[in-house]
């Protein structure tokens, strides 16, 4: 079920088939679909999202999939109830069909653009107001969570609802008796800077997302959630869905001006308004998805265990940027979580500390300038590391790369297994774009890679906070954006 990309659009709603009530014993609901990754930053793919920035670096983790709460033993099973839909409205569906007649195809594609702008906003607010009512106040009130924990979920959302309260009202003010709106430009230019907002939420929202998973392992939240996920109300969106709606939103605000401008005469007087408007609003997207980025960045280096200390690396430290992680496996099978910074690769295993997801690097950080890299064809690893013919099992030889740098003389070197063809491509997409960046000159240089290897990442433009609009996340991860592998 699902909606577009990562980070352009606002979650889609998952429309089962309704059936006449009956006496059959019902199915208990067992599998649910998450849909926080799917909007990107600018990215939706393995390589957004959670991505969650904008779309500051991609994600190649199973966070950007469909995710499914499995049920717990101590929770009560019941039946799913009927889904309440969310009907879709047109503006030629919704006022007197009259009008049509005097109005010539480009103006009604106009007047459908502004309609789906300001029936965005009213969704939208309709949204947020029900993640307040029906998730935060009542797990307050039980003392599922404590105000501090659900303060850290929830970030600044509360302060979202009177900014887009503002800008709906000032549209519908805008519009004539008979459903039709002249000008729109003008209420855009002035009300755009409120998004500034924004900054703070969606910077929040890594973290937000973290806890999150964290308290889920309370059998107390994790009930309540899947019980709010099974009434009709959620529509069949989980409470991220609705965290991550905002994102959604402001990175859809571009597509939306483009299509309004679009369907503007250029003799239009609300022309001027609405270049202005879209020259506004991309400025806007691209900072947020920014500072996104680079608070993504700091969340994850902040999380580095280092074992001893010389594996601290300078490199590490003055990074901005996360260009894209997540998990690989090394050629014995072991689960590797790996981070592309702008300037370093770091390698490290997941623990837990203090009931806290950390990183403990593995082996020494790989500077960018000095990372060489190969694609390895399909056969040619073996698990015990030695590079002759095909293993016995090919599904356990697919899917490998390989980094190497020399450091005092000797060479280290890693090989890594994807979980799918797609997702070594992005990685390999995103390790050329970061040496690109780092020196263009020798950007190329590897001992045997294939000419795919070399392929645009259809996911890069995009910013994954995953926030840019397309938020394209994507992450990279969502381009370079964040990203989750």
């Amino acid at each position: 079920c699902a909606t577009s990309c990562r980070c352009l659009c606002s979650p889609g709603v998952c429309v089962c088939d309704l059936q006449e009530p009956s006496s059959k014993r019902v199915k208990p609901l067992s599998r649910v679909t998450s849909l926080a990754s799917l909007i990107p930053p600018v990215k939706a793919a393995p390589l957004k999202r959670i991505g969650q920035t904008l779309q500051r670096s991609i994600s190649f983790r199973s966070d950007c999939r469909p995710e499914i709460m499995a049920p717990r033993p101590w929770a009560k099973q019941i039946a799913p109830a009927i889904t309440k839909r969310r009907d879709s409205k047109l503006w030629s569906e919704t006022f007197d069909l009259g009008l049509g007649h005097m109005l010539s195809s480009t103006e009604i594609k106009r007047q459908e653009a502004i309609f789906e702008l300001s029936q965005g906003e009213q969704d939208l607010i309709e949204d947020l107001k029900l993640a307040k009512k029906a998730y935060r106040d009542p797990m307050l009130k039980l003392s599922i969570m404590t105000e501090h924990e659900l303060n850290q979920i929830f970030g600044t959302l509360d302060s979202l609802i009177p900014l887009h309260e503002d800008l709906l009202s000032r549209l519908r003010e805008a519009r004539k008796p008979d459903g039709s709106t002249d000008h729109v430009g003008h209420i855009l230019v002035d009300w755009l800077p409120c998004l500034e907002t924004y900054n703070s939420y969606c910077s929040n929202q890594v973290a937000a997302k973290a806890l999150l998973d964290h308290k889920k392992q309370d059998h107390r939240v994790h009930d309540f959630l899947q019980r709010c996920l099974e009434s009709p109300f959620s529509r069949k969106l989980d409470l991220w869905s609705f965290l991550d709606i905002p994102r959604s939103r402001l990175v859809k605000y571009p597509l939306l001006l483009r299509e309004i401008l679009k369907h503007t005469p250029n003799d239009h007087p609300d022309r001027q308004h609405l270049h202005h408007a879209m020259n506004m609003i991309q400025s806007i997207v691209a900072d947020i998805n920014t500072q996104t980025g680079e608070s993504e960045c700091r969340y994850y280096k902040e999380r580095l265990l280092y074992v001893e200390s010389g594996q601290r690396d300078l490199l590490i430290d003055s990074s901005r940027i996360l260009s894209c992680h997540g998990e690989l496996k090394n050629n014995r099978g072991a689960k590797l979580h790996v981070f592309l910074f702008q300037d370093v690769l770091v390698v490290t295993r997941a623990v837990t500390q203090n009931e806290q997801l950390c990183y403990q690097l593995h082996r020494q950080p790989i500077p960018v300038r000095d990372l060489e890299w190969e694609d390895l064809q399909d056969g040619e690893m073996r698990l015990g590391g030695s590079i002759r013919g095909a293993f016995s099992n090919s599904e356990r030889t697919k899917n490998f790369f390989r980094v190497a740098f020399r450091s005092g003389g000797q060479l280290q070197t890693h090989c890594f297994q994807a979980s799918d063809a797609f997702n070594k491509q992005q990685w390999l997409n995103c390790i050329r774009q970061a040496k690109e960046a780092v020196n263009p000159q020798t950007a190329a240089r590897c001992s045997d890679c294939s000419a795919d290897a070399s392929a645009e990442c259809p996911q890069m433009d995009p910013t994954d906070l995953t926030l840019t609009p397309d938020l394209g996340e994507p992450n990279v991860k969502n381009t370079f954006s964040s990203c989750s592998i």
